[in-house]
């Protein structure tokens, strides 16, 4: 038989299997140590750039990308990176990348603006720029709240955050010569100016936002009044000539000053953004408010030149109301032209003492009491010159004892008050009356008999002078016969005498005529009449 082979254990055999190894190649090295620097870089230029934001602007004029620096107390803190328009082309988007731990600057109401050359008031600002070139500046704020995306001022802050002092807004119908930064004044102290200014919406009044410094903020209290202190205020009166200022400065660039009444209730400072009224003067500023006035209609026939919307209506120099409108109408019946006057009297300044009335008593019927008390004992309406050199004219209410009876009717809206002619008026129609009366002399007849009459007296003396030679003649030839003391020589010396006298009364009374031949019509002057 064939040799069969051994029969294998079922135990199977072990083999040694080679373990395969992972090398690191130096060639997966550097990659790897690139990747890693460069993001430690990453991380590195991240953490020293500090946050981006974004700031809108009305135009991007004197900024340029890369170069232009955002500013805080003198202090770079910022670059702009890029400059484009929004979406609709009507603003301008500024990226900026900030400098590191600025993040705390960025919060709700931190502010941004341009920096550049700026005179406002009396503020000459970015002066610097004119060499360095535009910057934007930054003031930051006082919010909790972070946020990226600002939009820039206008016109830089005029206050910064940091001073002292407290915001007031004023109301005025007239901003003058007002603008940013316009000075205010207390007792004839800068303490504060104007941070801004802007037209209500309504359009009829502009609101002013004031900034008074610590301590003198604490002088504006709910009785104080604000006035219009620029130019120069000049009033005569009995005691002479005044002149008022706040300073030259006030005179060149306006201001506006405050003041509180010495006389007024000691109240506690007013609070912050508190609202006054801005008036246009220190006189109307401190002349009390008017309390229930009441209109009245006055119907004149005078010429009403001079007289305008804001006239004063005085009653014996003391004014107590104004002319609230005028007005022209014409009778289409007798074409006969009046102008109504619509003026505003308060009752207080009329002796009415409102806030003395007991319960139960009825101020109308007060009122009108009054009116019919004054107008019986003869108070009238007339127009009166208030200054020679302007022509402005004035109502003035006053006692006029030869004026017509006249009542006033309560029915008619608004009720009208009797008048009489202006003094002007009355003088100039004295004056065309004069002058119609010389109108009608005959000048040149009078002088045709005032020369007759001289020719004729001049005859006369001619006559008188023959007379007297021969009377003369006659006293010499009879001087022998009679004697000096004779009864006829003296009647002849008398005679002449008085015809003497007499031509010399006629020689000065030509005289005279010929140099004043208006003597016949109104006298010798010095005369009484």
């Amino acid at each position: 038989m064939p040799d069969r082979d051994p029969p294998r254990s079922s135990v199977p055999e072990s083999r040694n299997v080679p373990r395969k190894r992972t090398r690191l190649s130096l060639v997966w090295f550097i990659p790897i140590l690139a990747a890693i620097v460069g993001a430690w870089v990453a991380v590195t230029r991240v953490l020293s750039e500090g946050p981006k934001i974004t700031i809108v602007m009305r135009t991007a004029e004197g900024l340029e990308a890369g170069k232009t620096k955002i500013h805080y107390n003198g202090v770079d803190i910022g670059t702009v990176s890029t400059i484009e328009l929004s979406a609709d082309h009507q603003r301008v988007i500024l990226t900026a990348q900030m400098a590191p731990k600025t993040e705390a600057f960025l919060v709700d109401d931190t502010k941004f603006w341009v920096v550049k050359p700026r005179i406002s008031g009396a503020n000459v600002s970015g002066l610097g720029t004119l060499i360095s070139g535009s910057y934007i500046g930054m003031e930051i704020g006082t919010s909790k709240e972070d946020r990226r995306d600002f939009v820039a001022l206008e016109t830089p802050p005029v206050i910064s955050g940091d001073i002292p002092g407290r915001f007031f807004i004023l109301k005025t119908s007239d901003l003058g010569s007002i603008d940013t930064g316009t000075p205010i004044y207390f007792r004839r102290l800068q303490v504060g100016q104007v941070a801004s200014y802007a037209l209500d919406n309504d359009g009829k009044n502009l609101t002013v936002k004031v900034f008074v410094r610590a301590p003198y903020d604490q002088y504006v209290n709910p009785n104080t009044r604000f006035w219009h202190a620029s130019g120069i205020d000049v009033s005569l009166s009995a005691s002479g000539l005044t002149v008022q200022t706040q300073s030259v400065l006030s005179i060149l660039i306006g201001g506006i000053a405050f003041e509180t009444a010495a006389t007024a209730l000691v109240l506690p400072p007013s609070d912050e953004n508190a609202v006054f009224t801005l008036y246009g003067n220190r006189t109307e500023a401190f002349n009390p408010p008017p309390q229930h006035p009441q209109t009245y209609q006055l119907i004149f026939k005078d010429s009403v030149r001079g007289l305008s919307t804001g006239a004063p209506v005085e009653f014996r120099g003391i004014q107590i109301g104004e002319v609230t409108d005028i007005s022209a109408q014409i009778d289409l019946k007798t074409f006969e032209f009046s102008a109504p006057v619509t003026i505003s009297l308060d009752p207080r300044r009329l002796g009415v003492k409102i806030l003395d009335l007991g319960p139960g008593v009825n101020l109308e019927t007060m009122r009108r009491s009054l009116i019919d008390a004054l107008v019986a004992h003869g108070v009238r309406a007339q127009l009166k010159t208030g200054n020679l050199l302007t022509g402005s004219v004035y109502v003035s209410l006053d006692f006029s004892p030869g004026a017509p009876r006249a009542t006033v009717d309560w029915s008619q809206t608004p009720v009208q008050l009797p008048t009489i002619s202006g003094q002007l008026e009355a003088t100039e129609a004295t004056v065309e009356d004069i002058i119609k009366k010389l109108d009608k002399v005959k000048f040149q007849e009078i002088g045709d008999d005032l020369r007759k009459a001289i020719n004729q007296l001049d005859k006369t003396l001619v006559d008188a002078q023959g007379t007297l030679a021969s009377a003369q003649g006659t006293l010499d030839n009879t001087k022998d016969l009679t004697g000096p003391n004779s009864m006829q020589v003296q009647q002849i010396s008398s005679t002449l005498q008085e015809v003497s006298r007499a031509a010399r009364s006629l020689r000065v009374l030509a005289d005279y005529l010929e140099r004043h031949p208006e003597a016949l019509i109104r006298g010798k002057k010095g005369e009484a009449k």
